[in-house]
């Protein structure tokens, strides 16, 4: 099993290109169930996930060619072989879920598996089948799979979440295409995502209006075609290296960052002392001059502060002058990095949803244990800013959601290297 080893102390000065959205492009790999035309999608990441996602994919029939080193993703339904996702494959990745909608909206039937656990809190997908059913579909829960069939197809209805879902959101907005009459989703997610998803779908013959705000209106439509479709950048991983110079120093610039992704987060590194300044090739953070100011965050739905980014916030925190409140909103669980700060010299307080930060002069180097996508790249980053050697275990959490980190951090002049336990 791989480590990161990171020495750290070293100021970090060039140039990082972000990679385009692994949450965005698991999102949109799903929606070629809807036509049996191709699609493409270009600026696609090299990620575990969106290789999982090709696997399950596949095993419904689905032909997939990766070009371009896996930056371009060529999909085609024209012959499915399945209609039913297997729990082996869907219990790796919870976006395998994705599938339901867009094979009951073209097929008028699906077998998926309930996806499995997951280390950062339950989320179950009672929403997704909900508003299925609010469309028609008759579903039932047999032994761990989802049965849904819509024998005279899905109709178009009103629908509203009773609390923010992404996931439910994209699901129900793709089944509702092919929907007879009009869906409208009220209190719908408005993340980027869902905005890149929409557009790739009217790029497709859907038409959506409002995606992108809480209201989304989509006129079904008889068929869809194919189209070719750029996958957003990853607002995610811009955010986390937007603190790789804010924890240690620097000026890096983030080559296709955009601040209308990260607006909320950045105003928090405004707030810390950190300056983000955007240009014509994206975004350059530097760090003002002393320790970065404690801050109160509370992680909320987009447009506030990505849950996603929390764990990375509290690295940079964890040696800010002050004391700093992290409230985490959207899921349970999600402190687990804390402990293994601690072991760095991190002084932080746990109590349910809510992290307190009292920050000290630096962190020292440690070994420390990956529990998650998120916690496993915040180690990373404490270790950049901390004092000495620090050995972050269990990465494969990593490869599900960074491309390539040490090769995107040693160009601009951090140390940090891979090991293998075989060598």
């Amino acid at each position: 099993m791989d480590s990161i080893i990171v020495t750290g102390g070293r100021q970090l000065n060039g140039q990082i290109p972000i990679a385009g959205a692994k949450n965005a492009c698991l999102t949109l790999m799903p929606a070629t169930l809807l036509t049996d035309e191709p699609l493409t999608l270009t600026n696609a990441p090299r990620l575990s996930d969106i290789r999982t996602m090709s696997v399950l994919l596949e095993s419904l029939g689905v032909e997939v060619s990766s070009l371009q080193e896996g930056k371009v993703q060529v999909m085609s339904s024209a012959n499915l072989t399945s209609h039913k996702a297997d729990y082996d494959i869907v219990r790796k990745m919870r976006a395998s879920i994705l599938v339901l909608g867009p094979m009951l909206a073209r097929d008028h039937q699906a077998v998926v598996s309930l996806p499995g656990g997951c280390a950062i809190g339950a989320r179950p997908v009672d929403l997704h089948l909900k508003g299925l059913e609010a469309l028609g579909a008759e579903i039932e829960l047999i032994e761990g799979y989802v049965h849904a069939r819509a024998p005279g197809g899905l109709r178009g209805a009103v629908f509203e979440f009773p609390f923010v879902s992404v996931g439910a959101t994209e699901n129900i907005l793709m089944a509702a295409t092919l929907a007879r009459g009009t869906t409208v989703l009220k209190n719908a997610a408005r993340e980027p995502e869902i905005r890149d998803l929409a557009d790739c779908l009217n790029a497709m013959g859907a038409r959506i209006d409002g995606a992108g705000t809480s209201t989304i209106t989509i006129e079904g439509v008889d068929a869809l075609h194919g189209a070719t479709h750029p996958v957003v950048i990853d607002r995610i991983e811009l955010g986390t290296y937007m603190l790789a110079p804010a924890i240690t120093g620097g000026e890096v610039e983030l080559l296709g960052g955009r601040l209308d992704l990260v607006a909320a987060f950045a105003e928090k590194l405004d707030e810390a002392g950190i300056n983000v300044a955007e240009g014509e090739n994206g975004l350059k953070v530097t760090r003002r001059n002393g320790r970065v100011n404690a801050v109160n965050v509370e992680t909320a739905p987009f447009p506030g502060f990505p849950t996603d980014l929390q764990a990375q916030m509290m690295a940079l925190l964890t040696t800010a002058e002050g004391v700093s409140v992290l409230e985490e909103r959207i899921f349970e669980n999600r402190f687990m990095h804390a402990p293994e700060l601690m072991r760095m010299g991190a002084e932080i307080e746990v109590h349910g949803g809510t992290a307190t930060v009292t920050g000290v002069e630096r962190l020292k180097g440690a070994p420390v244990m990956a529990t998650d996508l998120r916690a496993s790249v915040s180690l990373i980053l404490a270790g950049l800013g901390a004092e000495g050697e620090t050995v972050v275990n269990r990465v494969y959490h990593l490869d599900r959601g960074y491309e390539r980190v040490e090769e995107k951090l040693s160009a601009c002049g951090a140390k940090i290297e891979r090991v293998s336990e075989n060598g």
